[in-house]
């Protein structure tokens, strides 16, 4: 049995006219006649190994919905985060690699198929396991094991573009027809960009994809730490005079003491939000944060100093005691009275640091330090009660809490 070359293809056009947004992505897959693979399967390199048999006996309609499928394995990467998650977890065993191609298979599934493209009876769904849809395939895996509930899915090989592992029949990075990783990037922004031109037409989670192709998540730790120290390493931030030491500007003026300029620690003032819409999740991430900004200020933690914060500000205590601050709160959230403990602290800080979910009123001028607001992830605008989250002041420099990463 030859490989219905014309079938093949027209299935192809059939999916670009159902997924137009993905069109320079299907046109970029490489197909490769092959009689190993059982059905159709991608690698890394952008190509889809195709059986003839496969092909023959599978309806037009259903084989433009591979098309598809395959090729959203590889527009999210989902080869790289395999290897990844693999590494990160130390689980590297073929029910492992079949585990991801079935949670890759979760993720991608929903934007598959309907719309002009039948979903396959066959097909894996995360209702199936009374898991909620638009989760990514690392939540999912965190999610299932392999067991009874999984079996009807033992025969799925979406090939090592949808899981990392690799095939008898890849033909490896040096083969024919393999696009560079530059070639690839290029194909992935391309698809994206289109996305975001029309998001009209484009289903929420293509749409996201897409937002992030963009502006790729970054780790909001390392994001935190480094606007911490860039607000304590700013000029005149623990700088003081010390007669101790005479300037060396003194010599020029006979008779006349100078004092001398000295770096002395910084102080940090951390402001907890502990309102009752900061879940205990967040206060502990809150706590963890609190401890890092110790490591920031080079491990004098006699130089931070924590306030728990609601309606009003209750507790004020050394970072030497973290492990024993106890956050009161519960209620509603005004961090003008956090900032006003704050400023009240002796010495005064250099540096406020907010750790908040931004639902509360600001200070309307700025404090004499710098100043760093961690935000805890919200909606701009409650459905249920209309409050609209007031955005940070300009002159506080935001960075996101638990944004996560791909």
């Amino acid at each position: 049995m030859e490989l219905d070359w014309e079938k093949l293809f027209a299935a192809r056009l059939y999916a670009t006219r159902a997924r137009p947004y993905l069109a320079t992505a299907l046109f970029a897959l490489q197909p490769v006649e092959s009689w190993l693979t059982p059905t159709m399967a991608v690698d890394a390199h952008w190509r889809c190994y195709v059986s003839p048999r496969f092909v023959a006996q599978t309806p037009l309609a259903d084989l433009a919905g591979v098309w598809v499928h395959e090729v959203s394995h590889l527009l999210r990467d989902h080869h790289g985060r395999g290897d990844r998650y693999a590494a990160r977890e130390g689980r590297d065993r073929i029910g492992e690699r079949l585990r991801m191609n079935i949670a890759a298979d979760f993720e991608i599934n929903d934007d598959a198929y309907g719309d002009g493209l039948p979903c396959p009876a066959d097909a894996a769904l995360p209702g199936l396991l009374n898991l909620p849809a638009d989760l990514l395939m690392e939540e999912y895996l965190d999610r299932f094991r392999l067991g009874p509930g999984t079996q009807q899915w033992a025969w799925l090989d979406c090939g090592s573009g949808a899981d990392g592992q690799e095939r008898p029949w890849d033909l490896g990075p040096d083969g024919a027809n393999g696009l560079t990783r530059e070639e690839r990037d290029a194909i992935r922004f391309r698809v994206a960009q289109g996305m975001t031109g029309s998001p009209g037409s484009v289903p929420a989670g293509w749409r996201r994809w897409a937002e992030e192709a963009f502006h790729p998540p970054q780790p909001w730790r390392a994001l935190l730490g480094a606007a911490v120290r860039s607000a304590l390493s700013a000029g005149g931030t623990g700088d003081d005079y010390t007669y101790a030491r005479p300037a060396r500007r003194s010599s020029s003026l006979p008779g006349v003491v100078l004092p001398s300029l000295r770096r002395r620690p910084p102080r940090v003032c951390v402001i907890v939000d502990t309102s009752g819409s900061v879940s205990d999740a967040e206060l502990g991430s809150a706590l963890l944060e609190v401890t890092a900004i110790g490591r920031a200020v080079g491990g004098r933690r006699e130089s931070v100093t924590v306030i728990s914060c609601d309606a009003a500000a209750h507790v004020t205590a050394p970072l030497c005691a973290a492990e024993g601050i106890s956050l009161i709160g519960g209620g509603g959230t005004d961090m003008c009275a956090g900032f006003t403990a704050a400023l009240r602290v002796t010495p005064r800080p250099d540096v406020i640091v907010a750790l908040t979910d931004g639902q509360t009123p600001w200070p309307r001028t700025p404090p004499p330090c710098r100043t760093v607001v961690g935000l805890f992830p919200r909606p701009i605008a409650d459905e249920e009660t209309g409050y609209v989250t007031e955005a940070p002041p300009s002159w506080t420099r935001v960075v996101t809490i638990g944004r996560p990463a791909s």
